[in-house]
């Protein structure tokens, strides 16, 4: 080789690598350019999040995602620990200003239901986030509250569909739930069966949110005690709160006032007198992250809803229809075991429901052992 070929290679090599010294250069000024942006917007995302009306919006609908769940201590990161129990405090007081409205608008029960119209009807319903289903009962004289069936443990609704030969079911009233892993036998406030109070932990003249049916087969909801309920002639009952729709007006002023978002299941009367349940999956990203108390009005509100009611949500939201579970309940162990339901018939009057909480002291019942 000669010598001026051994000096252009040379001179390439040293080009080579002053090039190759650059390289590791310009990607650390990328990474760095990239850490300052990353760091700009989280700056930029947490002063929207805590010092706009905007982001406050967001993060109080957040927080109240998290209240309605077993994780509720956790909202403190987000509002603080004074803010979290005013939030709850005042959902407390909310609630009953909802249950204190007057009724002057009720449904109009015909005496005689349609031929034509059958007696149940499932429908798809869709939002922004989330999927879920609508069960209407033309007839509402034709629901009636079940319980479990054993003296321990709730019952899987999917199970009280099956033994006791109902058409549809789904989940009711609210219950006692210890660190969100109870047996599922202890449900809290009231509960009426074919006009029979099988079970209240409150006296008879105290007053607590319920939402049932009358002998004529109206609806109802709000707050009321024991002796009211029986001077109402109310056939059906189970406690939970709010009552969210009154006189056909929805009482949630917007998605801050929802109460987060989760799975849900609520119960309506149309005008025309039918039952109607909504049952909202939730907690699947990708398929459905739930609904707001506001969403689900928006939806009964379109189906001409009167007035409306919230139930157990969350893992408890389960729909049953013919003996197959027609939604998705969002605990990953599926149905959830639970003291009550509303259940569908041909013949509600030929139904027995048993008393498993006859004799029992309500406040001797361990609700976590199973």
């Amino acid at each position: 080789m000669s010598l001026p070929e051994i000096n252009l290679s040379s001179e390439l090599l040293t080009r080579h690598n002053k090039k190759n010294r650059k390289k590791p250069k310009l990607i650390w000024k990328l990474l760095g350019y990239a850490f300052l942006t990353a760091v700009l917007l989280a700056i930029i995302f947490l002063i929207w999040f805590f010092f706009t009306p905007s982001g406050t919006q967001k993060r109080d609908v957040i927080a109240d995602t998290i209240i309605s769940t077993q994780h509720r201590a956790w909202a403190k990161y987000l509002i603080g620990s004074g803010e979290l129990q005013e939030r709850v405090d005042a959902y407390s007081q909310r609630f009953d200003e909802y249950a204190e409205k007057p009724i002057t608008e009720k449904a109009i029960i015909p005496e005689i239901i349609p031929i034509q119209k059958d007696l149940v009807e499932i429908e798809p319903i869709s939002g922004t986030g989330f999927k879920g289903y609508l069960l209407t009962i033309s007839d509402p004289k034709k629901v009636r509250l079940a319980v479990t069936e054993s003296t321990k443990k709730g019952e899987k609704v999917s199970t009280m569909v099956q033994r006791t030969g109902a058409i549809a079911g789904v989940n009711g009233g609210g219950f006692i739930d210890p660190n969100w892993e109870g047996n599922g036998f202890q449900p809290e406030g009231i509960v009426i069966s074919g006009g029979k109070i099988l079970y209240k932990d409150v006296g008879m003249n105290t007053s607590l949110h319920v939402m049932g049916i009358d002998q004529s087969g109206q609806m109802i909801a709000g707050k009321y005690s024991p002796t009211e309920l029986l001077n109402m002639h109310v056939m059906e009952a189970a406690s939970f709160a709010p009552r969210f729709i009154v006189n056909g007006v929805g009482q949630i002023k917007g998605q801050s006032d929802g109460w987060g978002i989760a799975p849900r299941t609520c119960m309506a009367q149309k005008r025309d007198g039918s039952i109607m349940f909504i049952v909202i999956d939730g907690r699947q990203p990708g398929y459905s992250i739930g609904a707001s108390l506001y969403d689900v009005q928006q939806v009964l509100l379109e189906h001409d809803a009167v007035i409306a009611a919230n139930l157990d949500g969350g893992a408890s939201s389960v729909l049953v229809k013919d003996n197959e579970i027609i939604n998705r309940p969002s605990s990953k162990w599926g149905e959830r075991f639970l003291p009550t339901a509303w259940l569908v018939f041909d013949n509600p009057d030929s139904v027995y429901i048993r008393n498993p909480w006859e004799g029992l002291d309500p406040n001797k019942i361990d609700a976590s052992t199973w």
